[in-house]
Protein backbone atom coordinates (compact mmCIF):
# COMPACT_ATOMS: atom_id res chain seq x y z
CA UNK A 1 0.00 0.00 0.00
CA UNK A 2 1.62 3.38 -0.94
CA UNK A 3 1.96 6.29 1.22
CA UNK A 4 -0.27 9.41 0.15
CA UNK A 5 1.99 12.01 -1.21
CA UNK A 6 2.11 15.36 0.69
CA UNK A 7 1.26 18.34 -1.70
CA UNK A 8 4.77 20.32 -1.44
CA UNK A 9 2.92 24.04 -1.08
CA UNK A 10 0.61 22.61 1.65
CA UNK A 11 0.87 23.83 5.28
CA UNK A 12 1.87 20.25 6.32
CA UNK A 13 4.69 20.34 4.03
CA UNK A 14 5.51 23.38 5.20
CA UNK A 15 5.49 22.50 9.36
CA UNK A 16 7.27 19.48 8.06
CA UNK A 17 9.79 21.47 6.06
CA UNK A 18 10.61 23.73 9.90
CA UNK A 19 10.56 20.55 11.47
CA UNK A 20 11.33 20.04 15.71
CA UNK A 21 11.91 23.18 16.83
CA UNK A 22 13.01 21.29 20.40
CA UNK A 23 16.51 19.82 18.51
CA UNK A 24 19.33 21.43 18.94
CA UNK A 25 20.43 19.82 15.54
CA UNK A 26 17.81 21.37 13.93
CA UNK A 27 19.31 24.87 11.65
CA UNK A 28 16.10 26.35 12.42
CA UNK A 29 15.17 25.07 16.04
CA UNK A 30 14.57 27.49 18.98
CA UNK A 31 18.38 27.47 19.92
CA UNK A 32 19.32 28.82 16.70
CA UNK A 33 16.22 31.20 16.67
CA UNK A 34 17.53 32.39 19.89
CA UNK A 35 21.31 32.71 18.87
CA UNK A 36 20.35 34.89 15.85
CA UNK A 37 17.66 36.68 18.47
CA UNK A 38 21.18 37.75 20.47
CA UNK A 39 22.59 39.00 17.49
CA UNK A 40 20.05 41.17 16.65
CA UNK A 41 20.22 39.05 12.81
CA UNK A 42 17.80 37.28 10.76
CA UNK A 43 17.77 33.56 11.40
CA UNK A 44 19.61 32.89 7.63
CA UNK A 45 18.69 29.42 7.58
CA UNK A 46 15.07 30.19 8.11
CA UNK A 47 15.71 32.58 4.99
CA UNK A 48 16.72 30.19 3.20
CA UNK A 49 15.04 27.45 4.01
CA UNK A 50 11.51 29.12 3.15
CA UNK A 51 12.81 30.25 -0.63
CA UNK A 52 13.55 26.70 -0.55
CA UNK A 53 9.42 26.45 -0.12
CA UNK A 54 8.62 29.19 -2.25
CA UNK A 55 6.94 30.95 0.33
CA UNK A 56 6.75 34.53 -1.77
CA UNK A 57 4.63 33.23 -4.02
CA UNK A 58 2.46 32.79 -1.41
CA UNK A 59 1.91 36.48 -1.69
CA UNK A 60 1.17 36.75 -5.34
CA UNK A 61 -2.53 35.51 -6.46
CA UNK A 62 -2.81 32.89 -8.74
CA UNK A 63 -4.35 35.48 -11.59
CA UNK A 64 -0.30 36.65 -11.25
CA UNK A 65 1.15 33.27 -11.22
CA UNK A 66 1.54 32.99 -7.71
CA UNK A 67 -0.24 30.48 -4.65
CA UNK A 68 -2.01 32.86 -3.01
CA UNK A 69 -5.63 31.29 -3.59
CA UNK A 70 -7.55 32.63 -0.50
CA UNK A 71 -6.83 34.61 3.34
CA UNK A 72 -7.26 31.88 5.55
CA UNK A 73 -4.59 29.38 3.89
CA UNK A 74 -1.89 32.22 4.00
CA UNK A 75 -2.64 32.95 7.59
CA UNK A 76 -2.22 29.26 8.33
CA UNK A 77 1.20 28.66 6.55
CA UNK A 78 2.54 31.98 8.10
CA UNK A 79 1.83 31.13 11.84
CA UNK A 80 3.71 28.22 11.26
CA UNK A 81 6.24 30.46 11.03
CA UNK A 82 5.34 32.92 13.97
CA UNK A 83 5.04 29.52 15.97
CA UNK A 84 9.04 28.80 15.36
CA UNK A 85 10.48 32.52 14.91
CA UNK A 86 7.84 35.59 14.46
CA UNK A 87 10.91 37.84 13.28
CA UNK A 88 11.53 35.71 10.65
CA UNK A 89 7.84 35.34 9.88
CA UNK A 90 7.45 39.42 9.80
CA UNK A 91 11.33 39.86 8.32
CA UNK A 92 11.02 37.60 5.41
CA UNK A 93 7.32 37.69 4.67
CA UNK A 94 4.72 39.98 6.11
CA UNK A 95 6.45 43.23 5.43
CA UNK A 96 6.53 41.92 1.37
CA UNK A 97 2.62 41.46 1.95
CA UNK A 98 2.05 44.57 3.31
CA UNK A 99 3.49 46.18 0.70
CA UNK A 100 2.13 44.28 -2.37
CA UNK A 101 -1.47 44.18 -1.18
CA UNK A 102 -1.32 47.85 -2.33
CA UNK A 103 -0.34 46.72 -5.83
CA UNK A 104 -3.08 43.86 -6.36
CA UNK A 105 -5.54 46.16 -5.13
CA UNK A 106 -4.67 49.59 -7.62
CA UNK A 107 -1.71 48.49 -9.44
CA UNK A 108 -1.27 48.47 -13.50
CA UNK A 109 -0.96 45.46 -15.44
CA UNK A 110 2.80 46.30 -15.82
CA UNK A 111 3.16 47.11 -12.31
CA UNK A 112 1.16 43.69 -10.91
CA UNK A 113 3.88 42.01 -13.24
CA UNK A 114 6.57 43.90 -11.83
CA UNK A 115 5.49 43.20 -8.31
CA UNK A 116 4.65 39.56 -8.82
CA UNK A 117 8.11 38.85 -10.71
CA UNK A 118 9.73 40.62 -7.79
CA UNK A 119 8.46 38.34 -4.98
CA UNK A 120 8.53 35.17 -7.14
CA UNK A 121 12.67 35.43 -7.24
CA UNK A 122 12.19 35.30 -3.84
CA UNK A 123 13.07 39.10 -3.98
CA UNK A 124 12.06 41.28 -0.65
CA UNK A 125 9.78 44.30 -1.05
CA UNK A 126 8.81 47.19 1.48
CA UNK A 127 6.89 49.23 2.42
CA UNK A 128 6.81 52.87 4.07
CA UNK A 129 3.52 54.50 5.07
CA UNK A 130 3.92 56.60 8.33
CA UNK A 131 6.65 58.87 9.11
CA UNK A 132 7.49 59.15 13.27
CA UNK A 133 6.54 62.58 13.49
CA UNK A 134 2.69 62.31 12.48
CA UNK A 135 2.00 58.68 13.91
CA UNK A 136 -1.02 56.75 12.23
CA UNK A 137 -2.46 60.10 10.50
CA UNK A 138 -1.38 59.57 6.69
CA UNK A 139 -3.06 62.85 5.78
CA UNK A 140 -0.09 64.37 7.59
CA UNK A 141 2.76 62.63 5.87
CA UNK A 142 4.99 65.27 4.53
CA UNK A 143 6.84 63.07 2.05
CA UNK A 144 7.07 64.47 -1.12
CA UNK A 145 6.26 62.86 -4.55
CA UNK A 146 5.77 66.10 -6.73
CA UNK A 147 5.71 66.40 -10.74
CA UNK A 148 8.51 67.97 -12.24
CA UNK A 149 9.04 67.73 -16.65
CA UNK A 150 7.49 64.24 -16.92
CA UNK A 151 8.19 62.20 -13.97
CA UNK A 152 7.90 62.55 -10.25
CA UNK A 153 10.74 63.78 -7.85
CA UNK A 154 10.80 61.94 -4.14
CA UNK A 155 12.07 64.48 -1.42
CA UNK A 156 11.49 63.45 2.35
CA UNK A 157 12.36 60.76 4.98
CA UNK A 158 10.43 57.70 6.31
CA UNK A 159 12.13 56.48 9.36
CA UNK A 160 11.14 53.03 9.93
CA UNK A 161 10.65 50.17 7.04
CA UNK A 162 11.03 46.75 7.13
CA UNK A 163 13.71 45.53 4.72
CA UNK A 164 14.22 48.48 3.07
CA UNK A 165 17.97 48.38 2.75
CA UNK A 166 17.61 44.76 0.91
CA UNK A 167 14.50 45.29 -0.91
CA UNK A 168 14.30 45.68 -4.56
CA UNK A 169 11.29 47.86 -4.93
CA UNK A 170 9.48 49.93 -2.35
CA UNK A 171 5.49 51.38 -1.78
CA UNK A 172 5.56 54.82 -0.59
CA UNK A 173 2.71 57.13 0.94
CA UNK A 174 3.50 60.38 -0.73
CA UNK A 175 2.60 64.45 -0.73
CA UNK A 176 1.56 64.70 -4.66
CA UNK A 177 -0.31 68.13 -3.96
CA UNK A 178 0.09 70.60 -1.95
CA UNK A 179 -2.27 71.59 0.75
CA UNK A 180 -4.86 70.02 3.08
CA UNK A 181 -7.17 67.38 1.77
CA UNK A 182 -7.99 63.76 1.50
CA UNK A 183 -7.01 63.55 -2.16
CA UNK A 184 -3.39 65.30 -1.84
CA UNK A 185 -1.69 61.74 -1.25
CA UNK A 186 -1.09 59.29 -3.53
CA UNK A 187 0.93 55.78 -3.18
CA UNK A 188 4.11 55.36 -5.28
CA UNK A 189 6.00 52.10 -6.50
CA UNK A 190 9.65 52.72 -6.34
CA UNK A 191 12.12 50.14 -8.33
CA UNK A 192 14.97 50.97 -5.73
CA UNK A 193 17.63 49.30 -8.39
CA UNK A 194 16.81 51.90 -10.71
CA UNK A 195 17.05 54.75 -8.36
CA UNK A 196 20.07 56.99 -8.25
CA UNK A 197 22.76 55.75 -5.58
CA UNK A 198 23.32 59.78 -4.92
CA UNK A 199 19.80 60.03 -4.39
CA UNK A 200 18.86 57.43 -1.66
CA UNK A 201 20.58 57.53 1.72
CA UNK A 202 20.06 54.90 3.68
CA UNK A 203 19.62 55.87 8.10
CA UNK A 204 21.03 53.65 10.58
CA UNK A 205 19.28 50.39 12.11
CA UNK A 206 17.06 50.62 14.43
CA UNK A 207 17.50 48.39 17.99
CA UNK A 208 14.36 47.48 18.91
CA UNK A 209 13.44 45.15 22.27
CA UNK A 210 11.36 42.95 20.20
CA UNK A 211 11.61 41.63 17.20
CA UNK A 212 15.04 42.39 17.08
CA UNK A 213 16.10 40.05 13.98
CA UNK A 214 13.83 42.31 11.88
CA UNK A 215 16.04 45.12 9.28
CA UNK A 216 14.44 47.93 10.73
CA UNK A 217 15.51 51.18 8.48
CA UNK A 218 15.12 54.60 7.75
CA UNK A 219 15.22 56.35 4.18
CA UNK A 220 15.90 59.54 2.60
CA UNK A 221 15.31 60.53 -0.77
CA UNK A 222 16.65 63.91 -2.10
CA UNK A 223 15.37 65.38 -5.80
CA UNK A 224 15.07 61.23 -6.45
CA UNK A 225 13.58 60.85 -10.08
CA UNK A 226 11.00 58.37 -10.71
CA UNK A 227 8.48 58.21 -13.89
CA UNK A 228 4.75 59.26 -13.64
CA UNK A 229 3.30 55.94 -13.67
CA UNK A 230 4.88 55.10 -10.50
CA UNK A 231 1.93 56.23 -8.75
CA UNK A 232 -0.44 53.32 -8.02
CA UNK A 233 -3.74 53.99 -9.29
CA UNK A 234 -5.23 57.28 -9.90
CA UNK A 235 -2.86 59.91 -8.31
CA UNK A 236 -4.84 61.43 -4.76
CA UNK A 237 -6.16 57.82 -4.06
CA UNK A 238 -3.48 56.84 -1.82
CA UNK A 239 -5.67 57.16 1.25
CA UNK A 240 -8.57 55.31 -0.47
CA UNK A 241 -6.16 52.27 -1.57
CA UNK A 242 -4.65 52.33 1.91
CA UNK A 243 -7.93 52.05 3.71
CA UNK A 244 -8.89 49.19 1.29
CA UNK A 245 -5.50 47.36 1.39
CA UNK A 246 -5.35 47.50 5.26
CA UNK A 247 -8.52 45.18 5.21
CA UNK A 248 -6.45 42.34 3.92
CA UNK A 249 -3.13 43.06 6.70
CA UNK A 250 -5.86 43.92 9.34
CA UNK A 251 -6.66 40.41 9.76
CA UNK A 252 -4.18 38.66 8.24
CA UNK A 253 -1.35 39.94 10.94
CA UNK A 254 -3.30 39.41 14.02
CA UNK A 255 -4.12 35.85 12.85
CA UNK A 256 -0.44 35.07 11.84
CA UNK A 257 0.47 36.21 15.41
CA UNK A 258 -2.12 33.39 16.82
CA UNK A 259 1.07 31.45 16.23
CA UNK A 260 3.14 33.26 18.97
CA UNK A 261 0.51 32.86 21.79
CA UNK A 262 0.11 28.77 20.50
CA UNK A 263 3.67 28.82 21.11
CA UNK A 264 3.89 29.99 24.51
CA UNK A 265 1.12 28.06 25.63
CA UNK A 266 3.21 25.11 24.53
CA UNK A 267 5.95 26.27 26.54
CA UNK A 268 4.04 27.28 29.72
CA UNK A 269 2.44 23.60 29.95
CA UNK A 270 5.77 21.67 29.13
CA UNK A 271 7.49 23.87 31.99
CA UNK A 272 4.56 23.55 33.73
CA UNK A 273 4.47 19.46 34.07
CA UNK A 274 8.22 19.19 34.50
CA UNK A 275 7.74 21.40 37.94
CA UNK A 276 7.06 20.27 41.21
CA UNK A 277 5.43 22.64 43.75
CA UNK A 278 4.71 20.84 47.29
CA UNK A 279 4.58 17.51 45.68
CA UNK A 280 2.37 18.05 42.61
CA UNK A 281 2.96 19.14 39.10
CA UNK A 282 2.42 22.57 38.46
CA UNK A 283 -0.59 21.61 36.25
CA UNK A 284 -2.14 19.74 38.77
CA UNK A 285 -3.03 23.08 40.53
CA UNK A 286 -6.38 24.32 39.80
CA UNK A 287 -5.06 27.99 39.31
CA UNK A 288 -2.31 27.03 36.96
CA UNK A 289 -5.44 24.82 34.68
CA UNK A 290 -7.76 27.93 35.09
CA UNK A 291 -4.84 30.05 33.31
CA UNK A 292 -4.28 27.71 30.63
CA UNK A 293 -7.74 27.13 30.08
CA UNK A 294 -8.33 30.97 29.58
CA UNK A 295 -5.53 31.30 27.58
CA UNK A 296 -6.87 28.15 25.41
CA UNK A 297 -10.51 29.58 25.16
CA UNK A 298 -8.68 32.84 23.77
CA UNK A 299 -6.69 31.11 21.15
CA UNK A 300 -10.40 29.90 19.85
CA UNK A 301 -12.18 33.03 20.24
CA UNK A 302 -9.01 35.11 18.41
CA UNK A 303 -8.73 32.27 15.99
CA UNK A 304 -12.64 32.44 15.31
CA UNK A 305 -13.14 36.14 14.59
CA UNK A 306 -9.62 36.07 12.55
CA UNK A 307 -11.61 33.45 10.29
CA UNK A 308 -14.60 34.56 9.90
CA UNK A 309 -12.94 38.27 9.70
CA UNK A 310 -10.29 36.37 6.83
CA UNK A 311 -13.39 34.37 4.88
CA UNK A 312 -15.90 37.66 4.67
CA UNK A 313 -12.60 39.52 2.61
CA UNK A 314 -13.87 36.63 0.12
CA UNK A 315 -17.63 36.30 0.97
CA UNK A 316 -18.66 40.23 1.68
CA UNK A 317 -15.55 42.53 1.05
CA UNK A 318 -18.26 45.40 1.21
CA UNK A 319 -18.74 44.50 4.57
CA UNK A 320 -14.96 43.76 5.25
CA UNK A 321 -14.09 47.61 6.25
CA UNK A 322 -15.92 46.64 9.60
CA UNK A 323 -15.14 43.41 10.51
CA UNK A 324 -11.39 43.49 9.74
CA UNK A 325 -11.04 46.77 11.67
CA UNK A 326 -12.54 44.80 14.77
CA UNK A 327 -10.12 42.21 14.72
CA UNK A 328 -7.08 44.48 14.55
CA UNK A 329 -8.61 46.26 18.04
CA UNK A 330 -9.73 43.08 19.68
CA UNK A 331 -7.34 40.48 19.08
CA UNK A 332 -3.95 41.60 19.59
CA UNK A 333 -5.22 42.93 23.01
CA UNK A 334 -6.47 39.59 23.93
CA UNK A 335 -3.29 37.78 22.76
CA UNK A 336 -1.14 40.15 24.44
CA UNK A 337 -3.05 39.77 27.95
CA UNK A 338 -2.84 35.97 27.31
CA UNK A 339 0.69 36.07 27.32
CA UNK A 340 0.90 38.19 30.26
CA UNK A 341 -1.13 35.98 32.08
CA UNK A 342 0.87 32.68 31.19
CA UNK A 343 4.35 34.54 32.42
CA UNK A 344 2.73 34.62 35.65
CA UNK A 345 2.32 30.70 35.68
CA UNK A 346 6.14 30.56 34.51
CA UNK A 347 7.13 32.73 37.46
CA UNK A 348 11.02 34.03 37.61
CA UNK A 349 11.73 31.57 34.41
CA UNK A 350 9.85 33.52 31.84
CA UNK A 351 12.40 36.13 31.29
CA UNK A 352 15.55 33.63 31.40
CA UNK A 353 17.17 33.56 27.96
CA UNK A 354 18.58 29.99 28.76
CA UNK A 355 16.86 26.83 29.08
CA UNK A 356 14.05 25.12 27.79
CA UNK A 357 11.76 28.36 28.62
CA UNK A 358 14.38 30.40 27.23
CA UNK A 359 12.01 31.00 23.84
CA UNK A 360 9.07 32.57 25.90
CA UNK A 361 11.05 36.16 26.69
CA UNK A 362 11.71 36.66 22.99
CA UNK A 363 7.93 35.17 22.10
CA UNK A 364 6.70 37.75 24.89
CA UNK A 365 8.75 40.78 23.33
CA UNK A 366 8.20 39.60 19.75
CA UNK A 367 4.43 39.99 20.28
CA UNK A 368 3.98 43.27 21.15
CA UNK A 369 4.20 44.49 17.57
CA UNK A 370 1.03 43.46 16.69
CA UNK A 371 -0.69 46.25 18.90
CA UNK A 372 0.74 48.92 17.39
CA UNK A 373 2.84 47.85 14.28
CA UNK A 374 1.47 48.28 10.79
CA UNK A 375 -1.33 49.86 12.04
CA UNK A 376 -2.72 50.93 15.85
CA UNK A 377 -5.88 49.43 17.57
CA UNK A 378 -6.88 53.09 17.76
CA UNK A 379 -7.04 52.78 13.91
CA UNK A 380 -9.33 50.07 14.33
CA UNK A 381 -12.27 52.39 16.43
CA UNK A 382 -12.09 55.16 13.82
CA UNK A 383 -12.59 53.48 10.79
CA UNK A 384 -15.75 51.98 12.65
CA UNK A 385 -16.90 55.06 14.68
CA UNK A 386 -18.26 57.41 11.36
CA UNK A 387 -19.97 54.02 10.45
CA UNK A 388 -22.22 53.76 13.42
CA UNK A 389 -25.35 55.61 12.65
CA UNK A 390 -25.57 54.06 9.22
CA UNK A 391 -25.28 50.63 10.94
CA UNK A 392 -28.25 51.74 13.25
CA UNK A 393 -30.58 52.97 10.45
CA UNK A 394 -29.84 49.81 8.45
CA UNK A 395 -27.40 46.50 9.43
CA UNK A 396 -28.73 46.46 13.14
CA UNK A 397 -32.38 47.90 12.39
CA UNK A 398 -33.37 45.45 10.17
CA UNK A 399 -30.27 42.72 10.51
CA UNK A 400 -29.96 40.42 7.94
CA UNK A 401 -27.67 37.02 8.70
CA UNK A 402 -24.68 36.25 6.49
CA UNK A 403 -24.06 33.42 4.59
CA UNK A 404 -23.71 30.02 6.14
CA UNK A 405 -20.33 29.62 4.07
CA UNK A 406 -18.90 32.90 6.19
CA UNK A 407 -18.75 29.96 8.90
CA UNK A 408 -18.21 27.06 7.33
CA UNK A 409 -14.22 26.25 7.92
CA UNK A 410 -13.90 23.87 4.99
CA UNK A 411 -16.24 25.72 2.31
CA UNK A 412 -14.73 27.04 -0.97
CA UNK A 413 -13.87 30.54 -1.41
CA UNK A 414 -13.47 32.17 -4.33
CA UNK A 415 -10.29 34.35 -5.38
CA UNK A 416 -9.69 37.96 -3.35
CA UNK A 417 -12.01 40.55 -4.68
CA UNK A 418 -9.54 43.11 -4.35
CA UNK A 419 -10.98 45.48 -7.05
CA UNK A 420 -14.48 44.54 -4.33
CA UNK A 421 -12.90 46.00 -1.03
CA UNK A 422 -14.97 49.39 -0.31
CA UNK A 423 -13.51 52.06 2.17
CA UNK A 424 -17.41 52.30 4.51
CA UNK A 425 -19.43 48.60 4.81
CA UNK A 426 -23.05 51.16 3.53
CA UNK A 427 -24.52 50.54 6.80
CA UNK A 428 -24.80 46.57 6.39
CA UNK A 429 -23.48 44.17 8.82
CA UNK A 430 -24.53 40.72 8.85
CA UNK A 431 -22.48 39.64 11.64
CA UNK A 432 -25.40 41.05 13.48
CA UNK A 433 -28.01 39.23 11.32
CA UNK A 434 -26.19 36.14 12.25
CA UNK A 435 -26.19 36.50 16.30
CA UNK A 436 -29.74 37.01 16.21
CA UNK A 437 -30.61 34.29 13.75
CA UNK A 438 -28.22 31.92 15.88
CA UNK A 439 -29.94 32.56 19.03
CA UNK A 440 -32.97 31.61 17.35
CA UNK A 441 -31.38 28.20 16.55
CA UNK A 442 -30.65 27.54 20.14
CA UNK A 443 -34.06 25.98 21.08
CA UNK A 444 -35.34 25.06 23.94
CA UNK A 445 -33.15 22.77 26.54
CA UNK A 446 -30.61 22.24 29.59
CA UNK A 447 -27.82 22.00 27.04
CA UNK A 448 -28.49 24.83 25.03
CA UNK A 449 -29.90 27.38 28.29
CA UNK A 450 -26.33 28.51 29.50
CA UNK A 451 -25.24 29.83 25.75
CA UNK A 452 -29.09 31.16 25.42
CA UNK A 453 -28.67 33.53 28.50
CA UNK A 454 -25.22 34.52 27.64
CA UNK A 455 -26.51 35.11 23.43
CA UNK A 456 -29.56 37.17 24.94
CA UNK A 457 -27.42 39.68 26.73
CA UNK A 458 -25.46 40.34 23.79
CA UNK A 459 -29.04 40.77 21.61
CA UNK A 460 -29.98 42.87 24.27
CA UNK A 461 -27.34 44.84 23.83
CA UNK A 462 -27.17 45.28 20.05
CA UNK A 463 -30.87 47.00 20.24
CA UNK A 464 -29.61 48.88 23.04
CA UNK A 465 -26.04 49.36 20.90
CA UNK A 466 -28.50 50.33 17.18
CA UNK A 467 -30.38 53.26 19.74
CA UNK A 468 -27.14 54.96 21.00
CA UNK A 469 -25.26 55.00 17.63
CA UNK A 470 -28.62 56.56 15.86
CA UNK A 471 -28.52 59.47 18.25
CA UNK A 472 -24.59 60.23 17.71
CA UNK A 473 -24.10 63.77 17.04
CA UNK A 474 -21.38 64.72 14.08
CA UNK A 475 -19.25 66.00 16.28
CA UNK A 476 -18.93 62.24 17.91
CA UNK A 477 -17.82 60.77 14.26
CA UNK A 478 -14.47 61.98 14.04
CA UNK A 479 -11.07 61.72 15.98
CA UNK A 480 -12.06 64.15 18.72
CA UNK A 481 -15.06 62.11 20.03
CA UNK A 482 -15.77 61.31 23.20
CA UNK A 483 -14.99 58.33 24.92
CA UNK A 484 -18.60 57.16 25.06
CA UNK A 485 -18.45 57.66 21.36
CA UNK A 486 -15.14 55.22 21.46
CA UNK A 487 -16.77 52.69 23.79
CA UNK A 488 -19.72 52.02 21.32
CA UNK A 489 -17.51 50.67 18.56
CA UNK A 490 -15.80 48.89 21.40
CA UNK A 491 -19.67 47.23 22.09
CA UNK A 492 -19.86 46.63 18.64
CA UNK A 493 -16.82 44.75 17.93
CA UNK A 494 -17.74 42.35 21.16
CA UNK A 495 -20.71 41.33 19.22
CA UNK A 496 -18.95 40.49 15.98
CA UNK A 497 -16.64 38.29 17.67
CA UNK A 498 -19.90 36.63 19.90
CA UNK A 499 -21.14 36.26 16.40
CA UNK A 500 -18.37 34.63 14.87
CA UNK A 501 -17.79 32.46 17.49
CA UNK A 502 -21.57 31.26 17.73
CA UNK A 503 -22.11 30.71 14.45
CA UNK A 504 -18.39 29.05 14.11
CA UNK A 505 -19.93 26.50 16.12
CA UNK A 506 -23.09 26.17 14.74
CA UNK A 507 -21.70 25.10 11.30
CA UNK A 508 -20.08 22.13 13.03
CA UNK A 509 -20.60 18.80 11.82
CA UNK A 510 -17.40 16.88 12.15
CA UNK A 511 -15.30 18.29 14.92
CA UNK A 512 -16.83 16.52 17.88
CA UNK A 513 -14.79 19.14 20.41
CA UNK A 514 -15.52 22.56 17.95
CA UNK A 515 -19.30 21.11 17.66
CA UNK A 516 -19.19 21.06 21.99
CA UNK A 517 -21.17 23.75 23.08
CA UNK A 518 -18.03 23.69 25.84
CA UNK A 519 -15.60 25.91 24.24
CA UNK A 520 -18.23 28.48 22.82
CA UNK A 521 -19.23 29.05 26.40
CA UNK A 522 -15.74 29.79 27.39
CA UNK A 523 -15.40 32.14 24.42
CA UNK A 524 -18.11 34.10 25.68
CA UNK A 525 -17.26 34.15 28.75
CA UNK A 526 -13.39 35.64 27.96
CA UNK A 527 -15.43 38.29 25.81
CA UNK A 528 -17.35 38.83 28.91
CA UNK A 529 -14.58 39.57 31.04
CA UNK A 530 -12.40 41.06 28.44
CA UNK A 531 -15.44 44.13 28.19
CA UNK A 532 -15.88 44.11 32.12
CA UNK A 533 -18.90 42.50 32.49
CA UNK A 534 -18.19 38.91 33.89
CA UNK A 535 -15.16 38.14 36.64
CA UNK A 536 -13.38 35.21 37.78
CA UNK A 537 -12.57 31.73 36.29
CA UNK A 538 -14.44 29.39 33.13
CA UNK A 539 -16.95 27.42 35.19
CA UNK A 540 -15.73 24.05 36.35
CA UNK A 541 -17.21 21.79 34.17
CA UNK A 542 -16.08 24.27 30.96
CA UNK A 543 -12.90 24.68 32.74
CA UNK A 544 -12.21 20.76 32.64
CA UNK A 545 -13.60 20.36 29.27
CA UNK A 546 -11.01 22.83 28.27
CA UNK A 547 -8.03 21.60 29.93
CA UNK A 548 -9.20 18.14 28.75
CA UNK A 549 -8.83 19.33 25.45
CA UNK A 550 -6.17 21.51 25.68
CA UNK A 551 -3.95 18.49 27.13
CA UNK A 552 -4.74 16.05 24.81
CA UNK A 553 -3.49 18.32 21.96
CA UNK A 554 -0.22 18.76 23.97
CA UNK A 555 0.56 15.52 24.09
CA UNK A 556 -0.69 14.70 20.25
CA UNK A 557 1.37 17.29 19.16
CA UNK A 558 -1.61 19.30 17.50
CA UNK A 559 -2.34 23.44 17.04
CA UNK A 560 -4.18 25.01 19.77
CA UNK A 561 -6.68 26.75 17.43
CA UNK A 562 -9.26 26.26 15.32
CA UNK A 563 -7.60 23.57 13.02
CA UNK A 564 -6.30 21.45 15.76
CA UNK A 565 -3.61 20.04 12.70
CA UNK A 566 -0.56 17.97 13.43
CA UNK A 567 2.71 19.72 14.25
CA UNK A 568 5.28 18.11 12.85
CA UNK A 569 8.22 16.62 15.10
CA UNK A 570 6.66 19.09 17.93
CA UNK A 571 6.62 16.88 21.13
CA UNK A 572 7.67 17.88 24.90
CA UNK A 573 11.18 18.57 25.07
CA UNK A 574 12.53 15.37 26.83
CA UNK A 575 14.79 17.68 29.01
CA UNK A 576 12.92 18.25 32.92
CA UNK A 577 13.53 21.30 34.11
CA UNK A 578 15.05 21.39 37.98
Amino acid sequence: MTTPQVDPTSVEALEERLGDPWDDANPVGFSQVLAADERGELLDAGEQLLDAYGLGSEFVPTSEGGRMTHLPRLISLMRAVFRRDPSLGLGYGASSLIASVNVWTAGSAAQRHAVADLLLRKRKLACGYYELAHGNDLARVEFEALPSGDGLLLNGTKQVISNIRRADAVVLFARTQAGAGSRNHSQVLVDLTRAPADRVTHLPRFRTTGMRGVPLGGVTFQDCPVPSDAVLGAPGQGLETALKSFQVTRVALPGMFLGIVDTGLRTTIQASKARTVYGRAVTDLPQTRSVLADTFADLLLCDAFTTVAARGVHLLPREASLTTAAVKFLVPRVLMDAMGRLSTVLGARFYLRDGDTAVFQKLLRDLQPVGFGHLARVAGQMTLLPQLPLLARRGWAQPRPAPAALFRLDAPLPPLPFDKLAVSGGGQDGLAGSLLEGLESLGDGARTQPLRDRLEAFARELEVLRRESAALAPRELIVTASPAAYELTTRAITLMAASACLNVWRQQSSDPFLGDPAWLLAALHRLDVWRGRAQGPLPEAVRTRLFTELHARHEDARAFDLTRMPLSGWRPSPAPLS
